[in-house]
């Protein structure tokens, strides 16, 4: 019990669940701003007013998750300083390298353009002002690579020199830290994913109108437009995936080791990736599962004769390497154990391309059944809702397992995480601090989502033409 509410149990769970929560906000931003920037962009060159009131809609909703995105983004680097001051002397020189360019590069420049876009309405240039739009999205993705960057240091350390003397890591090169093949392949499977969650969420909003016959030729188009964005992201982030897994096979062998809760090398045919699988408690043994030949050998080497090295070995030569008293830096954990936990792993891997290919499903079967007429009954519709919230799920499910599979690490090979967090700060400390950000998050969670639900059901604005068929210019610069 005891150990359930030590200092380092509750830093990680408090890091886990405020940064859990704050991703909810992240890919909604970055997938929207690109819809939106669409959907603009359509009413310039097709001067089709639907287009401009979808705009308007899922703007509203863009810039009400943005803003709840940066309240509760900025909670995240205070942590750094309270439960992990270890880490941030240690590795801060680098960590906070892309950091402090995603807050002085990618956010200011974000933030210049969202200003520019919603008080521009009106008074700039139609393409002019669509071009404000566009420079907020370059600015989210920017600011998800530098995020990015700053993780994948964690997950593949490079561009550091360890000072022996002064018992830190120094940047020695930001040029490789920025062009880290994890960040490298990261970042597209990244916003593919966000793609779908905006996609979605588009399509939710249009069944829920389409349901009660409201807005139907601009609810038809946002329901048929945003089901192709959630295919097109699913395809592009099971591609970028498969890069991915690749990448992490020659970085992080035990996260694929685990993944698959492969416990002896295996290669060929027995490089085999379960479907389903049903072991002992401790995951060591398997009693029951459904197998695919030859896929986690493609996974993890894109060759159907590769081989993957198993926990057990990977162990051993992990303890040789990093336990053996040699001149490296915090590297042994205190029990001496370098696998993370099997089943964390293992089915977070699975939930996150399953929830994932549920929506993709649920698109494809969607743009089907409208290809026509939008007149099917209430559940169809009810389905289309209920499918929002999956490919944030899958995304939320998907960090679990890169941040846990990483596990003893902080930083892979370099400290651990239990050498990371703060000393002198006791258990009750962190306890009340996160029952705090809880209640505190729970009471924003109610309010993002009365405010966005509250945008989706009052539809797309009304916006009145003038004598040459234009819309309103003084009515567009007061839907805000």
């Amino acid at each position: 019990m005891n150990e359930m509410f030590d200092a380092l149990t509750l830093a990680r769970w408090q890091f886990g669940l405020t940064t859990l929560y704050h991703f909810i906000f992240v890919p909604l931003t970055i997938g929207m701003a690109l819809l939106v920037a669409i959907l603009q962009t359509l009413w310039v060159r097709t001067d089709q007013v639907k287009y401009l009131r979808l705009t308007k809609l899922f703007g509203r909703i863009f810039l009400i998750n943005f803003a709840m995105g940066v309240v509760t983004g900025i909670v995240q680097e205070f942590q750094f300083g309270m439960n992990w001051s270890n880490y941030s002397r240690f590795v801060g020189d680098i960590f906070g390298a892309p950091l402090a360019m995603e807050g002085l590069i990618a956010f200011f420049f974000e933030a210049t353009f969202i200003g520019l876009w919603i008080f521009g309405w009106g008074k700039l240039p139609k393409a002019v002002h669509a071009a404000t739009i566009w420079c907020v999205w370059i600015g989210t993705v920017l600011s998800a690579y530098f995020i990015l960057a700053a993780n994948a240091f964690m997950q593949n350390p490079v561009g550091y020199e360890l000072n022996a003397e002064r018992g830190r890591a120094e940047l020695a090169d930001i040029g490789a830290v920025l062009a880290n093949p994890v960040a490298v392949t990261q970042f597209p499977h990244t916003i593919f994913a966000a793609v779908m969650f905006a996609g979605v969420v588009m399509v939710a909003v249009a069944a829920w109108h389409l349901q009660r016959r409201q807005y139907v030729d601009e609810m038809r188009t946002a329901l048929r437009f945003g089901a192709w964005t959630n295919i097109l992201g699913f395809a592009g982030a099971g591609l970028t995936g498969h890069s991915l897994g690749m990448v992490m096979t020659e970085t992080q062998p035990m996260k694929m080791a685990a993944a698959e809760a492969l416990y002896e090398n295996a290669s060929g045919a027995d490089a085999s990736f379960s479907v389903f699988s049903l072991g002992t408690p401790d995951g060591a043994h398997e009693i029951f599962s459904i197998r695919i030949p030859y896929l986690l050998s493609f996974l993890s080497n894109g060759t159907f004769d590769g081989s993957v090295e198993g926990i057990r070995d990977l162990q051993a030569e992990y303890t040789e390497l990093y336990c053996g008293g040699g001149d490296a830096l915090l590297t042994c954990p205190s029990d001496g154990q370098f696998a993370p936990i099997i089943w964390v792993t293992y089915w977070a891997f699975r939930w996150m391309i399953g929830l994932g290919a549920i929506a993709a499903l649920v698109s494809a079967v969607g743009l089907w059944i409208t290809r026509k007429h939008i007149e099917r009954p209430k559940w169809v519709w009810k389905v289309a809702i209920w499918t929002a919230p999956i490919p944030m799920l899958a995304s939320l499910v998907g960090w679990v397992f890169t941040e846990m599979g990483r596990q003893p690490w902080i930083v892979f090979g370099v400290m651990t995480t239990e050498q990371a967090v703060s000393p002198g700060v006791p258990g009750w400390a962190v306890l009340v601090s996160l029952i705090v950000f809880t209640v505190v998050y729970g009471a924003l969670a109610v309010v993002e989502f009365t405010l966005i639900t509250r945008a989706a059901k009052e539809g797309p604005p009304e916006i009145a033409e003038d004598a040459n068929g234009e819309p309103d210019q003084a009515q567009l610069g007061t839907v805000y």
